[in-house]
């Protein structure tokens, strides 16, 4: 009895070990690549209320023409926008990203390209810090107001 257990425990294990392997997909060699300037959108270390938005650029490297169907940002404070027609072999393409930088602290988010690329689904990190706007800021914009306030 021990051995009848033992071999259909084995044969069991040698059946879900090749249920395993799954047929690879090729690649195909005219797909369609990104090829990044950056490897991510670098807010660097800015000031509250801040220019919100940065370009993210990229070019196709592959031999066919590039088609972005979605790019999504991690949360609602970050928000891309996707070029709309396709970025043929050997193009360069922008990618803009609208961060909302009335938040104070540091910026750990992603977009997600989804695309006909050799990679369908790329996340592109999203990092920076915002800081408190000082009082120094503050009191030259509020100058600013009255004086143009003054000139009417």
């Amino acid at each position: 009895m021990k051995k009848l257990a033992l071999l259909l425990f084995i044969g069991s294990i040698s059946l879900s070990i090749n249920a395993q392997n799954t047929a690879v997909k090729e690649a195909d060699p005219n797909a369609p690549k990104f090829k990044f300037e950056t490897k991510t959108v670098d807010y660097g270390t800015i000031e509250q209320k801040s220019d919100p938005i940065r370009v993210f650029k990229f070019t196709n490297v592959g031999k066919s023409p590039l088609i972005i169907s979605n790019v999504k940002g991690s949360c609602g404070c970050t928000v891309p926008s996707t070029p709309k027609e396709p970025i043929m072999p050997g193009k360069t393409g922008e990618i803009t990203v609208k961060y909302d930088t009335n938040r104070i602290g540091q910026i750990s988010k992603t977009i997600t390209i989804t695309s006909n690329a050799d990679r369908p689904s790329i996340t592109i990190p999203v990092r920076g810090k915002i800081n408190k706007k000082s009082s120094i800021t503050i009191l030259e914009e509020h100058e600013k107001s009255m004086l143009s306030n003054d000139k009417k």
